[in-house]
């Protein structure tokens, strides 16, 4: 009898570290680029990156892809984020020059695979602007493998051009041909700033491809109470979504959020992270 309790506890435990081991904290975040103008106006780097810092760390997110951020905004990331590292290049270059959009992920609990990264244009493979947009635009990726179930996934993250539509499009096309290349069927997140809310063709191309969901709309708990681009305005209110976070059919999304933490009044970015909740589906 106490064999076959044991035995039952154990098998309890481990079901239940299963479970949780799971769940997937999923976030996308725009820091926005560190300039001279933004520290006139009391919204400097320096005044921002511990409120961010603190953000990620209390929401406890495993994976989450970041649009904007300089190289020495994310060096100064990891200084702050130890038990994370982060992959991507520059837009201008490929190496350190230019925004990235960098993937930051828990190193305790995800091991990089492989990792690479596509400009939104007909050229993919060095930096160039694409179609009518008015920057370059780039898009990283990378595939993990969960260590403790060995589950594996790929995640891609972008900044789409704010001035281009057909850029917009044609990107959002770009990406949904690159995922059926590289990861196939294989499980999949795409966040990013996509410059348009969900009201849009390009959110429209992705959202309705039949691959990818919005995870706001496959949600059952949202909690959405503003714009999630505020203007480092903290009393911005509405419901245009233009960071979002798409999945594929093998997560179930459990919670969605548009953050509206403040820090004396003050946004710690100029936009609101975006954080979704979701568990893996066998």
């Amino acid at each position: 009898m106490k064999i076959k309790l044991t035995l039952m506890l154990l098998l309890f435990t481990a079901t239940a570290t299963l479970t949780q081991a799971q769940q997937l904290n999923i976030g996308t975040y725009n820091l926005r680029n560190a300039n001279q103008g933004d520290s006139t106006a009391g919204n400097g780097w320096g005044q921002r990156l511990p409120w961010i810092a603190k953000l990620i760390q209390f929401q406890d997110l495993d994976i989450f892809g970041t649009q904007e951020a300089k190289y020495h905004q994310l060096t100064d990331m990891t200084d702050s984020l130890t038990e994370y590292k982060w992959v991507g290049v520059g837009r201008d270059d490929g190496k350190q020059a230019g925004e990235f959009s960098a993937i930051f992920y828990k190193t305790d609990r995800f091991k990089l695979l492989k990792t690479g990264d596509f400009w939104m244009s007909t050229i993919t493979d060095k930096p160039n602007k694409g179609w009518d947009a008015a920057l370059p635009r780039i898009c990283t990726w990378a595939q993990f493998k969960e260590m403790k179930t060995g589950f594996t996934f790929y995640f891609f993250n972008l900044h789409m051009d704010h001035i281009g539509v057909v850029a917009r499009r044609e990107s959002a096309k770009l990406v949904l041909q690159k995922i059926k290349q590289m990861a196939g069927n294989a499980p999949t997140i795409l966040t990013g700033d996509f410059n348009v809310d969900q009201t849009s063709d390009s959110y429209a191309v992705i959202n309705n491809s039949g691959i990818l969901k919005d995870s706001y709309v496959l949600s059952p708990m949202k909690m959405a109470p503003s714009d999630s681009f505020n203007d480092f305005n903290a009393n911005t209110a509405g419901d245009k979504r233009i960071d979002h976070i798409f999945v594929t059919k093998q997560f179930k999304v459990k919670r969605y959020g548009i953050l509206t933490n403040t820090y004396h009044g003050r946004t710690p970015s100029d936009h609101y992270p975006v954080v979704a909740i979701m568990d893996v589906v066998k």
